[in-house]
């Protein structure tokens, strides 16, 4: 491959260094790698093809033919749709093209050229006709016959018809048949993993002979995209243990034993599970890098705090990061509560313990009760500091930082997680980092994103949580249903969240919506209800009021924006409303209506949507993400249809959504390749760890992985 990089396409016969060159360069293709890693985007079963004179009228058919005629548009103003008109024959008869508005297809279509027709046969003025068919330029003519056709993306601006990048690599891959393609996967590896040969795979995505052939290839060189981003993040993960000394924590002690004895309730299995899993990462001296997952409500809290009074029964301390200050309060509370009563030796009270410590640091902290905190987490005295990106800020230093735990991991960046464990820094140990996310991924996600992580999944709700009955509402009619409820529960002494339309990129617009959903509800369907109002332009000190007074019960419902999306706890809350829905994401929508069902009353999520105002639908469209929420509330199933609908995605950088930059693997499509390519990274880095071994796969990674690429996956 690294040898293929080095020729320049216009090397070949086929392409010479004029302007078709130019033209394989405006689709990134300059190399002979670049070209035989430019995938056919579909391939045409020539077996499958009818002859024109026998294509029946009235159904979908394949016919492949030489172009003998192309019309377009006259030229001047027009009126109507503007149309192109062609004709293609083939040995047995004669078949008319029209295409409506596709004034470029005149253009695209050059007489001469053989190409495949597929749509539906009707008749025109007594001739056979395809009005708007699906038209791939397959080549020329005079081409070889071939079983199965690739079919190149094409693009209008660039002249670049799929028989000319057919004919380029045809001439690739007759030039490397004397030496062949070398392969860098071990042959005991391909047998194991059902593989066939690079040089093999390449031949059958580009010219196979069947469509089984074209499968193999694909799973074959899925793999190998899979495996490089894999090796990558097996060798970092690698690397930082074996570059970082970490703390070797006493793990059975008595501290953590009274913790989980002094529990109202008891541990579901899922949080003994994983809280052994992080007990064995701390009593290991490498450091802990675990990623938590766990669904909302599934009770990571608790498992967070189980790891950090390890590090407080060893004489170290805890320290919890959060996104907000709303969280990282909301966090001191839980956690001053779950504490109550704990204690731990000190030599200094008379008589010799004192109640764990748990300090909550954000830039609202005064200056003197700040100076007080500062010196307790300097001489040891703080336990457990909680509290935003302010816990990482110079003034801040740490007696013996232990573990760190990182909540809603997607929201801080790669910099400010390393800051945070540099001050844990003492005599060269690096503390235990727990990376907790509410946001369930789906498992080849996470093997593929987080794949520097260890995942531990809790994937059990403890008992007590009432479950959440979603319902969607659609249509005035339906609403009146949903502000009936609201008022019903109030009644009743409940407290409701009305939660306002995502405005795209527009924190203003969004507040404007907001204020005015205040507005219109005092006025009609919530009158004479206590309404508040919560929103990001607001100070940390205004928002802290305000969910103060619905904590208090003194706010029946509080109408915000997403700003409550993370961790806002008020058990008597028991109704979610979410107004245009199907404005927002299923992750989001799924983060939302956690916020309730938190108490021991039953509890409902409204998602109001605007039926559609298309006249003639009489079945209106059903929206496939509400309907997800309305079936399910277990996040990874909610994660896996939303990586579905949406799309994966890049991996490498920040390009919109449902674009991937696997050409050919898929992470929703290839599970099981995903898993595949991540043992096979453990066996070959584990038995060399910088691949010195194997220099072939160590250029590869340099050939398709830009260092930006690398960094942006410890970064996303």
């Amino acid at each position: 491959m690294a040898e293929l990089a080095a020729k320049p396409i216009s090397e070949l016969k086929s392409v010479g260094a004029g302007k078709r060159a130019e033209n394989f360069a405006k689709f990134g293709i300059t190399n002979l790698v670049e070209l035989l890693t430019h995938y056919p985007r579909r391939w045409i079963d020539r077996t499958r093809e009818a002859p024109i004179a026998d294509a029946a009228e009235g159904v979908d058919v394949l016919v492949i033919g030489e172009l003998r005629s192309v019309n377009g548009p006259p030229p001047g103003p027009r009126r109507g749709p503007s149309r192109v008109t062609a004709t293609v024959a083939d040995d047995s008869g004669r078949l008319s093209l029209v295409f409506f508005n596709q004034p470029y297809r005149a253009k695209q279509l050059k007489v001469g050229s053989l190409v495949a027709v597929f749509g539906r046969i009707g008749r025109f003025n007594g001739v056979k006709q395809m009005a708007n068919p699906t038209i791939d330029v397959l080549g020329d003519p005079d081409e070889r016959p071939r079983p199965i056709v690739a079919v190149y993306p094409q693009s209008e601006k660039v002249d670049l018809p799929s028989w000319t990048v057919l004919r380029a690599v045809d001439e690739t891959l007759a030039r490397c048949k004397p030496r062949g393609i070398s392969d860098p996967l071990p042959e005991s590896i391909r047998e194991r993993c059902s593989l066939m040969g690079r040089g093999d795979a390449l031949v059958g995505i580009h010219a196979p002979e069947t469509f089984a052939h074209k499968e193999a290839a694909r799973h074959r060189l899925a793999f190998d995209e899979l495996l490089r981003v894999q090796l990558v993040l097996v060798m970092r993960k690698r690397a930082f243990e074996r570059d970082s000394v970490g703390i070797r924590h006493v793990i059975g002690g008595e501290l953590v034993r009274r913790f989980h004895a002094g529990l109202p309730y008891e541990l579901t299995g899922a949080q003994r599970r994983v809280i052994g899993e992080i007990e064995s990462d701390l009593a290991s001296p490498t450091p802990m890098h675990r990623l938590l997952q766990g669904d909302v409500g599934a009770g990571k809290t608790l498992v967070a705090v189980s790891a950090m009074l390890v590090a407080v029964q060893g004489g170290h301390q805890g320290a919890l990061m959060a996104p907000t200050e709303v969280l990282a309060e909301q966090h001191a509370a839980g956690i001053r509560r779950l504490l109550d009563g704990l204690r731990v030796p000190d030599e200094d009270t008379l008589d010799g313990e004192r109640d764990v410590r748990v300090e909550l640091l954000t830039s609202s902290v005064t200056a003197e009760k700040r100076r007080d905190i500062l010196a307790g987490l300097a001489d040891g005295k703080v336990d457990i500091a909680i509290g935003t990106h302010a816990l990482i800020q110079d003034t801040v230093a740490f007696h013996s930082l232990g573990v760190v735990v990182v909540d809603e991991q997607h929201r801080f960046g790669v910099e400010q997680r390393a800051a945070l464990r540099a001050k844990g820094v003492d005599g060269g140990a690096v503390p235990d980092v727990l990376v907790m996310t509410a946001t369930p991924i789906p498992r080849t996600a996470a093997m593929t994103v987080y794949g520097d992580l260890d995942v531990s999944v809790l994937d059990e709700k403890p008992p007590g949580r009432t479950p959440i009955v979603t319902r969607s509402a659609d249509g005035p009619e339906a609403e009146e249903e949903v502000w009936s409820d609201v008022r019903a529960q109030v009644a009743a002494g409940r407290q409701v969240y009305v939660v306002c339309p995502l405005i795209e990129e527009s924190e203003k617009l969004e507040v404007a919506s907001a204020e005015e959903t205040v507005a219109r509800l005092s006025s009609t369907e919530l009158t004479g209800l206590r309404i508040g109002l919560l929103h990001g332009r607001m100070s940390s000190a205004d928002k802290e009021a305000v969910m103060d007074r619905f904590r208090r019960g003194d706010t029946d419902v509080l109408v915000a924006t997403t700003v409550i999306e993370v961790g806002v706890d008020v058990p008597n809350a028991t109704v979610m409303v979410i107004l245009d829905a199907d404005r927002f994401g299923i992750a989001q929508l799924h983060q939302l209506r956690g916020r309730v069902g938190r108490g021991r009353h039953a509890s409902n999520c409204w998602l109001v949507t605007t039926p559609s105002d298309s006249a003639d639908e009489l079945i209106p469209d059903s929206n496939p993400r509400i309907d997800a929420l309305v079936e399910s509330d277990d996040g990874f199933y909610l994660a896996e249809v939303d990586l579905e609908l949406r799309g994966e995605g890049t991996l490498m950088n920040k390009d919109q959504k449902g674009r991937s930059d696997l050409k050919l693997a898929s992470l929703r499509r290839d599970r099981e390749l995903v898993q595949l390519a991540r043992e096979t990274a453990h066996e070959i880095v584990d038995s060399d760890p910088e691949l010195a071994d194997n220099e072939e796969l160590r250029q590869e990674l340099t050939l398709f992985l830009r260092p930006e690429d690398e960094e942006f996956l410890f970064k996303s």
